[in-house]
């Protein structure tokens, strides 16, 4: 099953031919959030035909917000025209999203992808290049308010797709809308023995994963600790309003 404009829907067969093959990649950038990536990576890089380019500026090693080390092997000057371009979030967004270099790449391959696919923050990098006016999208919930002055729809759904679009929210939505792109390109079946494969069958031993379940103490720590970040995208996101939607 699939999602799309909220929703389920049945897709025993997929839209893309199985003989054509996918060229896919994901962005990785300074102070990621690893998970946005490694989450969709799982599932992306398992489709059946398909090449997964793991893609940035240069081919430098990367660390993402937590140190961890990620190594890119294609550069963006060096990236194919690609079917599908994952866009990641975490702290080192607000820098992507002010890097014109990345931002005209991203709008290129976007031309011509069948799906752009932003997990978490990820969106307020696509907004920032200009491919969420009149979309509807998601992102991670601190940041949800944001996405209106990107012209955006904001959507509370885990996954949405819009046209070709999808979004995903906080982090570990990424494999859900992993797995409904992988359904989306291969099939229902794919996605299924994908899902297996990782043995993906969430049972959180809290019920604490959205603020409409968070305790009240639990969601006023997490909201203080993302307050800085948020009020830089805020900022941001105003700049980008003022400059682009206000004079349209």
């Amino acid at each position: 099953m699939s999602i799309r404009g909220g929703e389920m829907m049945k897709n025993d067969g997929p839209a893309i031919a199985r003989d054509k093959h996918l060229r896919i990649g994901g962005l990785i950038f300074p102070d990621m959030d690893q998970c946005d990536f490694t989450g969709p990576f799982e599932a992306l890089s398992r489709i059946p035909n398909s090449t997964f380019h793991t893609l940035w500026k240069d081919k430098c090693i990367v660390r993402d917000m937590r140190g961890m080390q990620l190594v890119p092997d294609t550069s963006l000057e060096e990236a194919p025209g690609l079917d599908v371009l994952l866009v990641p979030g975490g702290y080192g967004q607000e820098d992507v999203a002010a890097d014109e270099a990345v931002l005209s790449f991203i709008r290129a391959q976007a031309r011509h992808a069948l799906y752009v696919y932003s997990v978490c923050t990820g969106a307020l990098i696509c907004g920032a290049a200009g491919l969420l006016r009149g979309r509807k999208a998601t992102t991670h919930w601190t940041a949800m308010e944001i996405l209106p002055l990107y012209g955006a729809i904001p959507c509370h759904d885990r996954v949405v797709i819009d046209g070709g679009y999808i979004s995903a929210g906080g982090v570990t939505s990424g494999i859900d809308g992993s797995l409904i792109l992988a359904a989306l390109l291969r099939g229902d079946q794919v996605a299924k023995e994908l899902q297996l494969y990782m043995a993906y069958e969430p049972q959180p031993p809290f019920d604490s994963g959205s603020p409409a379940k968070a305790s009240v103490d639990v969601l006023k720590n997490v909201r203080g600790r993302a307050f800085e970040i948020t009020e830089r995208r805020f900022a941001s996101a105003r700049r980008y309003a003022k400059r682009v939607l206000d004079s349209v």
